[in-house]
């Protein structure tokens, strides 16, 4: 047996493990160890094993869950071993093709996310639960324990709770998203394998579902990059379909921002970016200013 550690987990340790008598490599992905774990990201693979029968529709793309252990009495954290997807990570790879040929890479990243996003939930919030019954209390729940993350963490949470406030204080706003539909969680370039000799960039696999949750599409971190810049990920839109434009909606987006961004905050802190960390108070301040 052989294992090499994959530098591709942001969150767990991920290893491609080859088995004496298995001709095709394996993959253990190892959770940090529970007390190192942020409030709001706890039990995150257990959350991506839940999440496996609801994205059926994307089963071709997706490996297979061979083994996971939750009781940490193996090596004391949770573990999960998948088959091995062929393919190598979009981000080390679209590059080597024209620009010219990058709007059909969105294209298909656009039709991943809508049969994702298409995909009717029992509740709001993590898949794994706990689940609520209105998506005001999913947002305003996961922005607090954001905030009381940052708190321990020794970061300042001030922003994160206004953002949460101001949630509150328009809880119909949120409320008319009625209908809870699967979220990717982060799905994105970085979680997208290529065709190593395919002529144009031709996704053949997507990772790390850990971050799903069902609430309104929108708030997926997929939408928030597709809507980022207008250059070749426009063509996201053409297999998608036309976001929603509404006041309402674009107040939701605002909510849905300081979201990503106190999660983008903690990873960073995590990560050692103090310099990224800075950058994220005064990126907050400029949506905390379009919510007064």
């Amino acid at each position: 047996m052989s294992a090499v550690e994959l530098g591709t987990g942001m969150y767990n340790s991920v290893y491609r493990v080859r088995l004496a008598g298995w001709d095709r490599p394996v993959v253990l992905r190892v959770a940090p160890e529970e007390r190192r774990q942020f409030r709001s990201e706890r039990h995150l693979m257990r959350n991506e094993f839940a999440c496996q029968p609801w994205l059926t529709p994307i089963a071709h793309l997706m490996p297979t869950v061979i083994a996971a252990d939750w009781t940490g009495q193996v090596i004391g954290r949770d573990w999960m071993i998948q088959t091995h997807l062929d393919g190598v990570p979009a981000p080390e790879y679209l590059g080597s093709y024209p620009r010219a040929t990058w709007p059909g890479f969105f294209w298909q990243l656009g039709e991943i996310a809508r049969a994702v996003h298409d995909v009717r939930g029992p509740h709001f919030g993590p898949v794994a639960g706990p689940g609520y019954a209105t998506w005001s209390d999913a947002v305003i729940t996961s922005l607090e324990e954001i905030a009381a993350d940052l708190d321990g963490a020794g970061l300042d949470s001030a922003d994160v709770r206004q953002a949460a406030a101001a949630a509150g204080r328009e809880r119909a706003v949120l409320d008319e998203v009625t209908e809870p539909r699967l979220l990717t969680g982060d799905l994105w370039t970085v979680n997208c394998l290529l065709d190593r000799v395919a002529a144009e960039p031709v996704i053949t696999g997507v990772l790390d579902f850990d971050r799903a949750w069902f609430g309104a599409p929108d708030a997926d971190w997929t939408i928030r990059m597709a809507t980022a810049k207008n250059d070749e990920r426009t063509a996201f839109w053409e297999s998608y379909g036309t976001p929603d434009r509404s006041p309402a909606a674009r107040w939701r987006s605002r909510i849905y921002e300081a979201r990503h961004l106190g999660a983008l905050r903690l990873e960073r802190h995590r990560l050692g970016k103090a310099d990224a960390v800075a950058e994220s108070y005064q990126a907050m301040a400029c949506v905390l200013a379009g919510l007064a």
